[in-house]
Parts: structure tokens; C-alpha cells; sequence
């Protein structure tokens, strides 16, 4: 436990301005991803199916929670909130997608979706580390 307070204390002192326009577009880009996925839930099924990640049901069940976490998850990144909670829930769904989906599609192929995927990954560990940041709904609650 005192690892990990002292992860968040040095994420709190050393938060330049610009990482919070990062955390924001992050949150967008899981937001946008995540209606994406659920505009076109054909095409997201058969994606996970590629990725031989069960059955049927739980393919559905496992789609419909990954859409729900990245548009809750980019919201509450977006407006800095529990921003350490959604970036960690996120991270086995980025994980995932990183490892066990795009890179069995081909890295180098036009139009892969490896490279934007890692740096969304890279992102949520930065933030886990990171935190809110000095725009955030959080710090703006505490300081009222």
C-alpha cells in the first residue's frame, strides 16, 4: 500500500498542464472508440470472434462491458475523475486489443490499428501513474 501512495503522491507533484490536454483527448478517444464499437456491433463481434475469446454469449457479454467501460471510462478520464479507477479498468480491455487482436491482424499493414492502440495503452499507464492533473472536476471539488 505505501507503493502505491507513493506512486500517487509523486503523480501529483510532478503534472505539467500540458498531460492534462493529453488525459482529456485520451478519455475522448476512448469515448469515440467505444461508440464506434457499439455503432457497428457486427463488425466488433466478428473482430472478437478472430480473437477466439469464447463463446457467443460471453463474446456478447464481453463486447457490451468493453463499450460501456471505454464510454464511461472516457468520460470520467475526460472530465478527471477517478481517473486512476477507469484508466486500470481500461487496461486489460488496451492489453487485450494490443496483444491478442491487432498484432495477430498484421503491424505493419496500411491501416493497422497496432500503433494507435499501444499509445492509447501507454497512455492509461501514464495516467494510472499520473492522476487527474490540475484540470479536473476532482481538484476543482476540493478546492471548494
Amino acid at each position: 500500500m505505501k507503493l502505491l501512495q507513493k506512486i500517487q503522491a509523486w503523480g501529483d507533484q510532478h503534472h505539467p498542464k500540458w498531460l492534462d490536454y493529453f488525459r482529456i483527448l485520451l478519455g475522448l478517444i476512448l469515448v469515440w472508440k467505444g461508440i464506434s464499437f457499439y455503432t457497428d456491433m457486427e463488425a466488433f463481434s466478428h473482430l472478437m470472434r478472430g480473437a477466439v475469446l469464447g463463446t457467443a454469449v460471453s463474446i456478447s457479454l464481453l463486447a457490451h462491458l468493453i463499450i460501456v467501460l471505454h464510454i464511461l471510462g472516457g468520460c470520467a478520464i475526460a472530465l478527471g475523475t477517478h481517473t486512476r479507477l477507469f484508466c486500470l479498468l481500461n487496461l486489460p480491455i488496451l492489453i487485450g486489443a494490443v496483444f491478442f487482436i491487432n498484432i495477430s491482424g498484421g503491424i505493419f499493414k496500411p491501416y493497422s490499428e497496432f500503433w494507435f492502440s499501444s499509445l492509447i495503452l501507454m497512455g492509461l499507464i501514464c495516467f494510472i501513474v499520473e492522476g487527474n492533473g490540475i484540470l479536473s472536476v476532482e481538484r476543482e471539488r476540493a478546492m471548494s
